[in-house]
């Protein structure tokens, strides 16, 4: 069956699915529903940038070709992505923890009193939860591809 809004679907359905397993997780971790999760889930298991991206990476493999330069574009886009998970991002989260920690050391010592809001500190990914977003991209356009398209 040939859908016209493919490439678009079945992304934002991997972006979903992803969204919902992150809250189940982190729900099941903090053993209390959170919804913070469901629309602001940077960081923890699995990674949605990476679901999102990998599951359009796989399925233009599967309906154009591995050869086709779009395909190339796709996975070349999906790895910049993955690095900046792990890398970039996970090194951005640790900055910011080292930050809180520095200004609570500040206001608690010193009794200073800073106008400061506090940095989110999760915003990457281990490797495990990028292969997570990999696996569960992969899956949701390989079963799109084969059961429903």
């Amino acid at each position: 069956m040939y859908f016209k809004y493919r490439f678009i679907l079945v992304p934002i359905t991997a972006l979903i699915i992803c969204q919902i397993i992150k809250f189940t997780l982190e729900s099941i971790k903090c053993k209390e529903l959170r919804f913070d999760r469901l629309l602001n889930g940077a960081g923890g298991m699995p990674s949605t940038h990476t679901t999102f991206s990998i599951s359009l990476t796989t399925l233009v493999g599967l309906e154009i070709g591995a050869s086709d330069p779009l395909f190339a574009v796709c996975l070349i886009f999906s790895m910049i992505v993955s690095y900046d998970a792990i890398g970039v991002r996970y090194e951005s989260g640790k900055q910011a923890e080292a930050i809180n920690d520095l200004v609570e050391d500040l206001i608690t010592n010193k009794k200073q009193k800073l106008n400061y809001k506090v940095l989110k500190e999760q915003l990457g990914h281990k490797p495990l939860e990028v292969l997570g977003g990999l696996i569960l991209g992969f899956t949701v356009s390989f079963i799109f591809y084969t059961f429903i398209f």
